[in-house]
Protein backbone atom coordinates (compact mmCIF):
# COMPACT_ATOMS: atom_id res chain seq x y z
CA UNK A 1 0.00 0.00 0.00
CA UNK A 2 1.34 3.53 -0.79
CA UNK A 3 1.06 6.86 1.20
CA UNK A 4 -1.44 8.08 -0.94
CA UNK A 5 -3.93 5.61 -0.81
CA UNK A 6 -6.88 4.24 1.60
CA UNK A 7 -8.44 0.91 1.19
CA UNK A 8 -11.42 0.11 2.59
CA UNK A 9 -13.99 -3.01 3.07
CA UNK A 10 -17.41 -3.15 3.79
CA UNK A 11 -18.94 -5.82 5.39
CA UNK A 12 -20.68 -6.66 8.88
CA UNK A 13 -17.95 -9.95 9.93
CA UNK A 14 -15.55 -7.22 11.53
CA UNK A 15 -13.16 -9.52 12.55
CA UNK A 16 -12.87 -11.68 8.99
CA UNK A 17 -13.29 -8.35 6.57
CA UNK A 18 -10.39 -6.67 9.20
CA UNK A 19 -8.00 -9.36 8.64
CA UNK A 20 -8.47 -9.63 4.79
CA UNK A 21 -7.83 -5.72 4.68
CA UNK A 22 -4.62 -6.20 6.25
CA UNK A 23 -3.55 -8.38 3.63
CA UNK A 24 -4.41 -6.39 0.87
CA UNK A 25 -2.43 -3.65 2.83
CA UNK A 26 0.39 -5.74 3.57
CA UNK A 27 0.72 -4.76 6.88
CA UNK A 28 2.90 -7.42 7.50
CA UNK A 29 5.44 -6.09 5.13
CA UNK A 30 5.45 -3.10 6.25
CA UNK A 31 6.27 -4.31 9.40
CA UNK A 32 9.38 -6.46 8.46
CA UNK A 33 10.22 -3.05 6.27
CA UNK A 34 10.67 -1.11 9.53
CA UNK A 35 12.34 -4.05 11.29
CA UNK A 36 14.90 -3.60 8.63
CA UNK A 37 15.24 -0.24 8.82
CA UNK A 38 16.73 0.05 12.47
CA UNK A 39 19.25 -2.37 10.91
CA UNK A 40 23.24 0.15 11.10
CA UNK A 41 26.80 -0.99 10.18
CA UNK A 42 27.20 -2.25 13.89
CA UNK A 43 23.55 -3.30 15.03
CA UNK A 44 21.84 -5.92 12.86
CA UNK A 45 18.79 -4.47 14.02
CA UNK A 46 15.15 -5.94 15.54
CA UNK A 47 14.25 -8.99 14.11
CA UNK A 48 10.50 -8.30 12.59
CA UNK A 49 9.00 -11.22 14.90
CA UNK A 50 10.91 -9.26 17.66
CA UNK A 51 9.37 -5.97 16.89
CA UNK A 52 7.13 -4.90 19.81
CA UNK A 53 3.49 -3.99 17.98
CA UNK A 54 1.40 -1.55 20.03
CA UNK A 55 -2.39 -1.02 19.29
CA UNK A 56 -4.25 2.00 19.77
CA UNK A 57 -7.88 1.76 19.85
CA UNK A 58 -10.25 4.91 20.60
CA UNK A 59 -11.93 3.64 23.95
CA UNK A 60 -12.28 7.65 25.05
CA UNK A 61 -15.40 6.40 27.25
CA UNK A 62 -17.24 2.64 28.54
CA UNK A 63 -19.58 2.78 26.25
CA UNK A 64 -20.08 -0.18 24.19
CA UNK A 65 -18.99 0.09 20.03
CA UNK A 66 -22.51 -0.17 18.51
CA UNK A 67 -23.47 3.52 20.56
CA UNK A 68 -20.87 5.20 18.23
CA UNK A 69 -18.13 6.31 19.86
CA UNK A 70 -15.50 3.43 20.60
CA UNK A 71 -13.36 1.15 18.25
CA UNK A 72 -14.85 -2.62 17.72
CA UNK A 73 -13.25 -5.45 19.44
CA UNK A 74 -14.37 -7.21 16.47
CA UNK A 75 -11.76 -4.93 14.53
CA UNK A 76 -8.42 -5.35 16.86
CA UNK A 77 -9.38 -9.28 17.20
CA UNK A 78 -9.14 -8.76 13.75
CA UNK A 79 -5.69 -6.76 13.79
CA UNK A 80 -4.22 -9.80 16.46
CA UNK A 81 -5.24 -12.67 15.01
CA UNK A 82 -3.80 -11.29 11.42
CA UNK A 83 -0.34 -10.42 13.23
CA UNK A 84 0.07 -13.64 15.15
CA UNK A 85 -0.91 -15.63 12.18
CA UNK A 86 2.25 -13.85 10.35
CA UNK A 87 4.33 -14.56 12.86
CA UNK A 88 4.52 -11.41 15.37
CA UNK A 89 3.91 -12.31 19.03
CA UNK A 90 4.96 -9.22 21.22
CA UNK A 91 2.00 -7.20 20.75
CA UNK A 92 0.07 -4.80 23.49
CA UNK A 93 -2.90 -2.94 23.57
CA UNK A 94 -2.48 0.54 24.99
CA UNK A 95 -5.18 3.25 25.79
CA UNK A 96 -5.92 6.27 28.40
CA UNK A 97 -9.62 7.37 28.76
CA UNK A 98 -10.26 10.85 28.63
CA UNK A 99 -10.54 12.77 31.88
CA UNK A 100 -13.38 11.81 34.12
CA UNK A 101 -13.84 8.17 33.32
CA UNK A 102 -11.47 5.13 33.88
CA UNK A 103 -9.09 3.39 31.25
CA UNK A 104 -10.02 -0.08 33.02
CA UNK A 105 -13.66 0.36 32.97
CA UNK A 106 -13.27 1.03 29.14
CA UNK A 107 -11.60 -2.07 28.93
CA UNK A 108 -14.37 -4.10 30.50
CA UNK A 109 -17.35 -2.43 29.07
CA UNK A 110 -16.08 -1.92 25.37
CA UNK A 111 -15.32 -5.60 25.26
CA UNK A 112 -11.36 -5.49 25.67
CA UNK A 113 -11.01 -7.44 29.06
CA UNK A 114 -11.10 -11.08 27.24
CA UNK A 115 -7.86 -9.70 25.35
CA UNK A 116 -5.02 -11.09 27.94
CA UNK A 117 -6.72 -14.42 28.23
CA UNK A 118 -7.68 -15.23 24.79
CA UNK A 119 -4.86 -13.99 22.96
CA UNK A 120 -1.79 -13.36 25.32
CA UNK A 121 -1.86 -9.50 24.41
CA UNK A 122 -1.70 -7.36 27.40
CA UNK A 123 -4.06 -4.09 28.06
CA UNK A 124 -2.03 -1.34 29.30
CA UNK A 125 -3.62 1.78 30.54
CA UNK A 126 -1.89 4.97 29.98
CA UNK A 127 -2.90 7.05 32.83
CA UNK A 128 -1.17 4.94 34.85
CA UNK A 129 2.38 5.25 32.90
CA UNK A 130 5.23 7.23 33.50
CA UNK A 131 5.67 10.30 31.41
CA UNK A 132 8.50 12.37 29.71
CA UNK A 133 8.88 15.40 27.96
CA UNK A 134 9.96 15.18 23.98
CA UNK A 135 10.24 18.80 22.09
CA UNK A 136 8.03 18.83 18.83
CA UNK A 137 9.59 22.31 17.85
CA UNK A 138 7.93 25.44 17.42
CA UNK A 139 8.51 26.13 21.09
CA UNK A 140 6.59 23.40 22.32
CA UNK A 141 6.87 20.30 24.55
CA UNK A 142 4.39 18.09 25.24
CA UNK A 143 4.29 15.14 27.78
CA UNK A 144 3.86 11.79 26.71
CA UNK A 145 3.02 8.52 28.23
CA UNK A 146 6.50 5.99 28.65
CA UNK A 147 5.40 3.40 26.75
CA UNK A 148 5.57 5.03 23.53
CA UNK A 149 9.68 4.84 23.93
CA UNK A 150 8.74 0.86 24.31
CA UNK A 151 6.97 0.21 21.12
CA UNK A 152 8.55 -0.37 17.49
CA UNK A 153 5.21 -0.08 15.69
CA UNK A 154 2.55 1.79 16.46
CA UNK A 155 -0.77 1.06 14.65
CA UNK A 156 -3.89 3.42 15.27
CA UNK A 157 -7.38 2.10 15.07
CA UNK A 158 -9.30 5.53 15.57
CA UNK A 159 -13.30 5.73 15.26
CA UNK A 160 -14.31 7.91 12.47
CA UNK A 161 -17.03 10.42 14.19
CA UNK A 162 -17.68 14.07 14.80
CA UNK A 163 -16.59 16.49 17.64
CA UNK A 164 -18.26 18.58 19.23
CA UNK A 165 -15.44 21.04 19.56
CA UNK A 166 -12.93 20.01 16.57
CA UNK A 167 -16.23 18.55 14.39
CA UNK A 168 -14.12 15.58 13.42
CA UNK A 169 -12.37 13.08 15.10
CA UNK A 170 -10.11 10.59 13.26
CA UNK A 171 -6.29 9.51 12.92
CA UNK A 172 -4.31 12.46 13.93
CA UNK A 173 -6.46 13.12 17.35
CA UNK A 174 -7.00 9.37 18.96
CA UNK A 175 -3.07 10.04 19.49
CA UNK A 176 -4.12 12.18 22.80
CA UNK A 177 -5.07 8.81 24.22
CA UNK A 178 -0.91 8.61 24.52
CA UNK A 179 -0.77 11.97 27.17
CA UNK A 180 -1.00 12.25 30.46
CA UNK A 181 -5.05 13.49 32.02
CA UNK A 182 -2.78 16.45 33.20
CA UNK A 183 -1.62 17.03 29.38
CA UNK A 184 -5.12 16.67 27.76
CA UNK A 185 -6.12 19.46 30.03
CA UNK A 186 -3.37 21.44 29.37
CA UNK A 187 -4.20 20.86 25.57
CA UNK A 188 -7.66 22.76 25.60
CA UNK A 189 -5.58 25.40 27.68
CA UNK A 190 -3.63 25.87 24.87
CA UNK A 191 -6.64 26.21 21.80
CA UNK A 192 -6.36 22.09 20.93
CA UNK A 193 -6.00 22.16 17.54
CA UNK A 194 -1.89 23.02 17.91
CA UNK A 195 -0.82 20.84 20.54
CA UNK A 196 -3.14 17.69 18.40
CA UNK A 197 -1.23 18.21 15.19
CA UNK A 198 2.37 18.94 17.14
CA UNK A 199 2.12 15.77 18.88
CA UNK A 200 2.56 13.55 15.88
CA UNK A 201 5.88 14.71 16.37
CA UNK A 202 6.76 13.04 19.45
CA UNK A 203 5.04 9.94 18.41
CA UNK A 204 4.26 8.10 15.12
CA UNK A 205 1.65 6.44 13.86
CA UNK A 206 2.65 3.65 11.51
CA UNK A 207 -0.16 2.34 10.31
CA UNK A 208 -3.99 2.99 10.80
CA UNK A 209 -7.08 0.94 10.78
CA UNK A 210 -10.30 3.41 11.06
CA UNK A 211 -13.20 1.74 12.61
CA UNK A 212 -15.66 3.36 10.36
CA UNK A 213 -18.41 0.97 10.97
CA UNK A 214 -20.89 3.19 13.13
CA UNK A 215 -19.03 6.26 14.32
CA UNK A 216 -21.30 9.52 15.57
CA UNK A 217 -21.47 12.19 13.67
CA UNK A 218 -21.75 15.02 16.18
CA UNK A 219 -20.59 13.60 19.69
CA UNK A 220 -17.23 11.55 20.41
CA UNK A 221 -18.85 9.75 23.50
CA UNK A 222 -21.59 8.66 21.11
CA UNK A 223 -24.90 7.81 21.27
CA UNK A 224 -26.87 8.53 17.89
CA UNK A 225 -24.76 6.10 15.75
CA UNK A 226 -24.57 6.14 11.58
CA UNK A 227 -23.72 2.87 10.53
CA UNK A 228 -21.80 2.79 7.50
CA UNK A 229 -20.37 -0.86 8.05
CA UNK A 230 -16.78 -0.07 6.69
CA UNK A 231 -13.39 -0.69 7.71
CA UNK A 232 -10.21 1.60 6.74
CA UNK A 233 -6.20 0.83 6.29
CA UNK A 234 -4.06 3.81 5.28
CA UNK A 235 -0.69 5.10 6.28
CA UNK A 236 -1.02 8.94 6.09
CA UNK A 237 -3.13 10.00 8.96
CA UNK A 238 -3.77 13.24 7.43
CA UNK A 239 -5.13 12.19 4.35
CA UNK A 240 -7.06 9.90 6.73
CA UNK A 241 -8.64 12.29 8.33
CA UNK A 242 -8.95 14.62 5.33
CA UNK A 243 -11.30 11.86 3.72
CA UNK A 244 -13.11 11.92 7.34
CA UNK A 245 -14.03 15.30 6.49
CA UNK A 246 -15.13 14.34 3.20
CA UNK A 247 -17.41 11.88 4.83
CA UNK A 248 -18.47 13.93 6.87
CA UNK A 249 -19.60 17.07 4.76
CA UNK A 250 -16.68 18.93 5.98
CA UNK A 251 -13.10 19.91 4.34
CA UNK A 252 -9.68 20.24 6.15
CA UNK A 253 -10.37 23.68 6.37
CA UNK A 254 -12.69 23.07 8.70
CA UNK A 255 -9.86 21.47 11.10
CA UNK A 256 -7.22 23.25 11.94
CA UNK A 257 -4.99 20.74 13.25
CA UNK A 258 -5.53 18.85 10.07
CA UNK A 259 -3.66 22.03 8.03
CA UNK A 260 -1.42 22.80 11.27
CA UNK A 261 -0.09 18.86 10.74
CA UNK A 262 -0.11 18.92 6.79
CA UNK A 263 2.09 22.32 7.36
CA UNK A 264 4.50 20.23 9.69
CA UNK A 265 5.39 17.55 7.07
CA UNK A 266 3.50 14.99 8.97
CA UNK A 267 1.48 13.97 6.01
CA UNK A 268 -0.79 15.36 2.98
CA UNK A 269 -4.50 16.63 3.22
CA UNK A 270 -4.86 16.68 -1.13
CA UNK A 271 -7.69 14.34 -1.46
CA UNK A 272 -7.10 15.17 -5.33
CA UNK A 273 -4.29 12.94 -5.65
CA UNK A 274 -5.51 10.20 -3.51
CA UNK A 275 -6.69 6.43 -4.61
CA UNK A 276 -9.50 5.37 -2.67
CA UNK A 277 -9.92 1.29 -3.00
CA UNK A 278 -12.57 -1.00 -2.14
CA UNK A 279 -10.70 -4.36 -1.56
CA UNK A 280 -13.60 -6.81 -2.06
CA UNK A 281 -13.48 -7.00 -6.25
CA UNK A 282 -16.19 -5.70 -8.43
CA UNK A 283 -17.91 -4.62 -5.79
CA UNK A 284 -17.61 -0.72 -6.11
CA UNK A 285 -16.94 2.51 -4.38
CA UNK A 286 -20.50 2.95 -2.27
CA UNK A 287 -22.31 5.91 -2.19
CA UNK A 288 -21.09 7.46 0.51
CA UNK A 289 -17.73 7.86 -1.41
CA UNK A 290 -19.29 9.91 -4.18
CA UNK A 291 -22.07 11.68 -2.06
CA UNK A 292 -21.33 12.26 1.88
CA UNK A 293 -23.75 13.87 4.53
CA UNK A 294 -24.76 16.97 4.39
CA UNK A 295 -26.58 17.24 7.39
CA UNK A 296 -25.65 16.15 11.31
CA UNK A 297 -27.64 17.34 14.19
CA UNK A 298 -25.21 18.71 16.35
CA UNK A 299 -26.89 22.06 18.14
CA UNK A 300 -25.60 25.02 16.72
CA UNK A 301 -24.81 26.72 19.34
CA UNK A 302 -26.04 30.27 18.90
CA UNK A 303 -26.82 30.43 22.36
CA UNK A 304 -24.60 32.58 24.19
CA UNK A 305 -21.68 30.83 26.30
CA UNK A 306 -18.98 32.03 28.51
CA UNK A 307 -16.18 29.86 27.00
CA UNK A 308 -12.45 29.29 28.18
CA UNK A 309 -10.54 26.33 27.12
CA UNK A 310 -13.13 23.86 27.70
CA UNK A 311 -12.47 20.33 27.99
CA UNK A 312 -14.24 17.85 25.35
CA UNK A 313 -16.36 15.85 28.14
CA UNK A 314 -17.35 18.89 29.81
CA UNK A 315 -18.34 20.80 26.81
CA UNK A 316 -19.94 17.45 25.17
CA UNK A 317 -21.69 17.45 27.95
CA UNK A 318 -23.31 20.96 27.68
CA UNK A 319 -24.16 20.82 23.98
CA UNK A 320 -25.91 17.59 24.85
CA UNK A 321 -28.10 19.10 27.46
CA UNK A 322 -28.73 22.47 25.21
CA UNK A 323 -29.60 20.06 22.68
CA UNK A 324 -31.95 18.54 24.78
CA UNK A 325 -33.74 21.73 26.56
CA UNK A 326 -34.16 22.74 22.51
CA UNK A 327 -35.86 20.18 21.47
CA UNK A 328 -38.09 20.11 24.18
CA UNK A 329 -38.84 23.75 23.13
CA UNK A 330 -37.51 25.54 26.17
CA UNK A 331 -33.79 26.68 25.49
CA UNK A 332 -35.39 30.10 24.46
CA UNK A 333 -36.19 30.49 28.07
CA UNK A 334 -32.45 29.89 29.30
CA UNK A 335 -30.89 33.78 29.32
CA UNK A 336 -28.76 33.28 30.95
CA UNK A 337 -24.94 32.40 29.63
CA UNK A 338 -23.35 29.55 30.64
CA UNK A 339 -19.94 29.73 32.20
CA UNK A 340 -17.70 27.27 31.39
CA UNK A 341 -13.74 26.00 31.27
CA UNK A 342 -10.70 25.98 33.47
CA UNK A 343 -10.32 29.55 32.10
CA UNK A 344 -13.22 30.52 34.68
CA UNK A 345 -11.18 29.31 37.65
CA UNK A 346 -11.56 31.59 40.46
CA UNK A 347 -14.15 33.91 38.50
CA UNK A 348 -17.40 34.64 39.48
CA UNK A 349 -20.65 34.49 37.53
CA UNK A 350 -24.50 33.50 37.75
CA UNK A 351 -24.26 30.23 35.68
CA UNK A 352 -21.57 27.86 34.99
CA UNK A 353 -20.90 24.07 34.28
CA UNK A 354 -18.60 21.85 36.27
CA UNK A 355 -15.86 22.25 39.13
CA UNK A 356 -14.42 25.34 37.16
CA UNK A 357 -16.97 27.13 37.89
CA UNK A 358 -17.37 26.99 41.82
CA UNK A 359 -17.38 30.53 42.55
CA UNK A 360 -20.46 31.29 39.99
CA UNK A 361 -23.83 31.84 41.76
CA UNK A 362 -25.28 29.01 40.73
CA UNK A 363 -22.48 25.88 39.52
CA UNK A 364 -23.45 22.36 38.65
CA UNK A 365 -20.36 20.94 39.85
CA UNK A 366 -18.45 17.57 38.49
CA UNK A 367 -15.24 17.40 36.35
CA UNK A 368 -16.44 16.69 34.25
CA UNK A 369 -19.93 16.84 35.23
CA UNK A 370 -22.39 14.04 33.75
CA UNK A 371 -24.76 15.31 30.78
CA UNK A 372 -27.99 14.46 32.85
CA UNK A 373 -26.63 16.68 35.94
CA UNK A 374 -26.22 19.27 33.19
CA UNK A 375 -29.45 18.73 31.54
CA UNK A 376 -31.51 18.70 34.96
CA UNK A 377 -29.58 21.25 36.48
CA UNK A 378 -30.09 23.51 33.83
CA UNK A 379 -34.40 23.11 33.53
CA UNK A 380 -34.42 23.76 36.83
CA UNK A 381 -32.07 26.84 36.78
CA UNK A 382 -34.90 27.56 33.86
CA UNK A 383 -38.20 26.17 35.51
CA UNK A 384 -37.23 28.28 38.70
CA UNK A 385 -36.30 25.83 41.07
CA UNK A 386 -32.49 26.46 41.33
Amino acid sequence: MKNNQILKIYGTDYKEMTKQLLAAAGLSDHIRRKAAETKTPDSPGRKPEHMRIGIKPNLVCPSPAEFGATTHPEVVSGIVEYLQEEGFSDLCILEGSWIGDRTEDAFLYCGYRQFPERFGVPLLDTKKEPAFRVSCGDGMELSVAEIVNRIDFLINVPVLKGHCQTKVTCALKNLKGLVPDAEKRRFHRLGLHRPVALLQKAVRQDFIVTDHICGDLDFEDGGNPVVRNCVMASLDPVLTDSHACFLLGLTPDDVPYIRIAEQLGIGSADLSGAEILEVAPGSGLRTEDKEPPRERRLLDVSYPLEEADSCSACYNALVSALSRLREEGILARLDTPVGIGQGMKGKEGVLGIGNCTSKFRYSIPGCPPEEEAVYAGLRAYVEGRA
